[in-house]
């Protein structure tokens, strides 16, 4: 069953261009569910079996999310093996995804986006890299996976405008502001070392997402934020405050690179309590 899990992800990589997270979840994925099947053969599989392995999961106390994403390893294996004729029918087809609650995105407060953003203070190389970074994640609305692939080129500093290579390394062009070209024209002109990449580590290296986090953490720390602030919020507070603007969803969908727009409409949830919590406090018979 290796020969087939490995064929399967390297077409997933080659194929569909998933990151590198995305293949790790599905080897664990279907490693789990081959731990379960144990010797028997993977033809023999049937929906039987799958159904004893997901109730196996939720015995296990897992999330409905956590149970959904194993599913959904399953029926792209399973229909992998039917089209390269392993299997003659996927019997993963007929299983049923469990209804999944979409959380509300944590956000900033446009107040408190400022103070995360203006942190970082003085001259030094970091520092001026640090703010730079705060500057692009919420001018730009990327994520950090992306932040952190910027290349020289891909920034247009007179054109005000970010290549950006998102998920399944789908590119779009998205608009940048003059705080953050300022930003990081300051930060370009400060670092001592020289590289393609944008965002540089004290050793002169390509940023990670991890130390992208760490970079957050300290700033939090001290500017004693009360909450809990990860990268992200940077995202959902750049889609939060384009909306509460009067933006409309659709050209948010396009910053965002949402590929549809149900996704991008969970941020409408976030302006619509707003404008709840200032009607009860407004309206005299609220």
């Amino acid at each position: 069953m290796s020969q087939h899990l490995d064929k399967f992800l390297n077409n997933l990589e080659i194929e569909k261009n998933y990151s590198e997270h995305t293949l790790l979840n599905y080897r664990l994925d279907l490693q789990e569910f081959f731990v379960f099947l144990g010797h028997d053969r993977i033809a023999e599989v049937d929906y039987s079996v799958l159904r004893r392995f997901l109730a196996e999961m939720r015995a296990k106390q897992l999330k409905p999310r956590s149970v959904a994403r194993k599913l959904s390893s399953l029926r792209s294996f399973f229909k992998f093996l039917q089209r390269e004729g392993v299997i003659q029918k996927n019997p993963a087809s007929l299983l049923l995804t469990p209804k999944l609650d979409k959380p509300l995105p944590h956000f900033l407060s446009e107040e408190d986006t400022v103070r995360l953003i203006e942190a970082p203070e003085g001259d030094k190389s970091s520092n001026l890299r640090d703010k730079a970074i705060f500057e692009t994640l919420y001018s730009t609305g990327i994520r950090v996976s992306e932040l952190v692939g910027l290349s020289q080129g891909d920034v247009d500093l007179i054109g005000d405008l970010v290549k950006v290579f998102g998920k399944g390394r789908k590119e779009r062009i998205v608009p940048i502001g003059a705080k953050a070209v300022e930003a990081i024209q300051g930060y370009l002109a400060a670092r001592k070392h020289t590289s393609e990449a944008v965002f540089l580590n004290n050793r002169g290296g390509r940023l990670t997402a991890r130390s992208v986090r760490n970079i957050i953490n300290k700033h939090i720390k001290k500017a004693a934020f009360q909450q809990n602030v990860h990268p992200h919020m940077l995202r959902h507070s750049f889609a939060t405050h384009l909306l509460d603007h009067g933006a409309d969803l659709r050209s948010v969908q396009e910053l965002l690179g949402h590929v549809n727009l149900s996704t991008t409409q969970i941020y409408t949830h976030l302006t619509t309590e707003k404008l709840k919590s200032v009607y009860e406090k407004a309206h005299p018979r609220a």
